[in-house]
């Protein structure tokens, strides 16, 4: 939860912050993606790490260096400042999203994998729906530091918990050394198997149809439906509500409907939003509730359908190495994000119709790589741990 609760909590103070910082909008939205481009960087990592030195450890390290960042940013008085540790933010938040994942496949084989991963996506989901919330009852009655100081005090409940309560599932024995050459062999191994990169290019642009509605939350809220900063739970409610029914929905679907039956579904939605979202934004001037929100509330069922396939058909490709497989993943995910919040969200934040248009040509290209993916999947060999082990056609 520290990854959305950072991204999220802060949206209802970004005008007082503009203020307090002297800066103007799109300066401030790049609090957004310089905290997901430290993010990005430092995905490569976590997953290795943990690989070498244990899943609890890296953990308990990445919370600890986000609690002392977010004390970085609460003390910020200029824009120079705050970006420095919204990036340190950004280095240490993913450990939990990634090494996660890991220790779901490293701990549960099959349905209960696809279970639990449905289940984290509905504890994941929790926090985007809360943290504007909670932020704007923060600033309603406090400064916009004190976001920060509640940002550092919920990691370090975090760390007490994962230092007392997390064992460790991912024993001496099975450690691989950290090595940079062979990490970079690694790496090249995975983004060189066509399948992997459609798997995760098809979940990163699917996600993305919602991400430009989530980083673009301020102007969406606040600007468009004329909403005020405590009121961010009108977009952010419904929308989770959606992901946590449907990964609630895959759980209990895990054992039940194929991977593909499931993600086909999920793709499904995302197409139902994109199919309601756009003539509405077009024939509609002035957008408001509830009918702004439904395509975002569809979107997020289908975004929550497809990912447990995706990431578990990821993971299975490489049993040896799941934390470097997770974090390739989210590299390549939370790239695509922080080039969303910095670039795409500002220039098209101004017009909910280029929010729509966007987000159904994100939706449109995730099922086209899906279909490329199911077309090629037979006839491309199950992924190698090793580089030299595959065979021409599984590259490019």
């Amino acid at each position: 939860m520290l990854g959305p609760f950072s991204i999220d909590t802060i949206f209802p103070a970004f005008a007082v912050m503009e203020n307090a910082l002297q800066v103007d909008k799109v300066a401030m939205q790049q609090t957004i993606s310089m905290y997901l481009l430290g993010y990005a960087a430092m995905s490569l990592f976590h997953g290795p790490l943990s690989d070498a030195l244990g899943r609890k450890p890296v953990i308990l390290a990445g919370i600890a260096i986000f609690t002392l960042a977010s004390v970085g940013c609460a003390l910020s008085t200029s824009m120079t400042q705050m970006l420095v540790f919204r990036i340190i933010q950004g280095l240490s938040a993913g450990v939990g999203l990634i090494v996660g994942r890991a220790i779901v496949r490293d701990a549960l084989d099959g349905d209960d994998a696809q279970r639990l991963m449905s289940n984290i996506s509905m504890i994941f989901g929790v926090a985007p729906a809360i943290a504007p919330i909670i932020g704007g009852w923060i600033l309603g009655w406090s400064n916009w530091q004190s976001i920060f100081w509640f940002l550092s005090c919920f990691s370090l409940i975090l760390l007490l918990a994962t230092a007392f309560v997390l064992p460790e599932s991912h024993p001496v024995e099975k450690r691989l050394p950290l090595n940079v050459k062979a990490l970079s062999t690694v790496y090249k191994s995975i983004i060189i198997n066509r399948r992997f990169r459609l798997l995760a290019l098809a979940g990163t642009a699917n996600f993305g149809a919602l991400f430009i509605y989530i980083t673009s939350a301020p102007a969406f809220v606040l600007d468009m439906l004329k909403l005020n900063e405590q009121q961010f739970g009108y977009f952010f409610v419904p929308t989770i509500a959606g992901m946590v029914i449907g990964a609630f929905f895959s759980g209990r679907a895990a054992g039940k409907m194929s991977g593909v039956r499931l993600a086909n579904i999920g793709f499904l939605f995302c197409g139902i939003s994109a199919a309601f979202n756009i003539p509405y934004n077009f024939f509609v001037t002035d957008i408001s509730l509830p009918w702004a929100v439904i395509p975002t509330v569809l979107s997020a069922f289908g975004v929550a359908l497809v990912f447990p396939i995706l990431t578990i058909a990821i993971l299975d490709m490489y049993p040896n190495q799941r934390g470097s497989a997770s974090s390739m993943q989210a590299f390549v995910g939370l790239l695509s994000n922080a080039l969303i919040a910095g670039v795409l969200s500002p220039a098209l934040s101004d017009n909910g119709l280029h929010l729509a248009l966007a987000a159904g040509a994100f939706s449109l290209v995730a099922y086209g790589l899906w279909l490329w993916y199911l077309a090629h999947t037979d006839k491309l060999p199950q992924a190698s741990t090793h580089a030299e082990n595959y065979e021409p056609e599984d590259q490019m």
